[in-house]
């Protein structure tokens, strides 16, 4: 039993003792009887309202019971920390499709080269539907010198002639082509003058006619005659293969 309590048991009795002095002397204490006290019931009153306890039972066995009002609110306290976070709520109802809107068109707008090194950028203009992108693209860096082709590209234009350069050494000569076919022969040329008849030999006795003698000694030849013109020249021979090309000469510089 709190000290409220006992507090409010202590001005019941001692108003006992109040009216018992109004009605004269109290008399002797009588023999203790079998009493007990018990406490009953306690209620909270509301707020503001006086404290009661009655007897619900006999005066030689009481049954106290209380009534206690409630103590005022007291100050609100501090917040207390934020809880945690509880779930997630289900998922609301879809809303209803919104009208189409009108299709807008992009055009590309103006294209601006940046300075290397620069951010990539891009802005939309206009009014929709009718849209303008508008870009600003920098210079790359320059890459690594790439690896020499092995294919030959095609030939450019020829450039001005430059000054001569100093002839380089003679290359040495190719083998000797194939001799083309001989041309015809030319027509021949007119004979020669016809030369003096060598002196004529002693004649001898007349013999007996013996046999044939052998054929004498051929007469020195005669001067050879003019040579006739040179026919015409015949069909050149097939192209022999071409040598090993020199080395080439130093290049001349460049012409303006």
């Amino acid at each position: 039993m709190g000290k409220n309590c006992n507090n409010k048991i202590e001005q019941i009795l001692e108003e006992g003792r109040r009216c018992q002095a109004k009605f004269g002397n109290i008399g002797p204490t009588g023999p203790t009887g079998p009493a007990t006290v018990v406490v009953g019931t306690t209620t909270t009153g509301a707020p503001g309202t006086p404290a009661t306890v009655s007897n619900t039972g006999t005066n030689q066995n009481a049954i106290l019971t209380f009534s206690i009002p409630a103590g005022a609110t007291g100050p609100t306290g501090p917040a207390g920390a934020t809880g945690p976070t509880g779930p997630a709520g289900p998922t609301g109802a879809t809303g209803a499709t919104g009208a189409t809107g009108a299709t807008p068109t992009i055009t590309i707008g103006t294209v601006t080269t940046g300075a290397p090194g620069s951010q990539a950028s891009a802005s939309i203009t206009g009014t929709a539907p009718n849209l303008f992108l508008n870009l600003t693209i920098p210079v790359g860096a320059t890459g690594p010198t790439g690896t020499a082709s092995t294919v030959a590209g095609p030939t450019g234009p020829t450039g001005p002639a430059g000054t001569a350069g100093a002839t380089g050494a003679t290359g040495p000569t190719g083998p000797a082509g194939t001799a083309g076919a001989t041309g015809p022969t030319g027509p021949a040329g007119t004979a020669g003058a016809t030369g003096p008849t060598g002196p004529a030999g002693a004649t001898g006795p007349t013999g007996p006619a013996g046999p044939a003698g052998a054929t004498g000694p051929t007469g020195p030849a005669g001067t050879a005659g003019a040579t006739g013109p040179t026919g015409p020249a015949g069909t050149a021979g097939a192209t022999g293969p071409t040598g090993p090309t020199g080395p080439t000469g130093p290049t001349g510089p460049t012409g303006p």
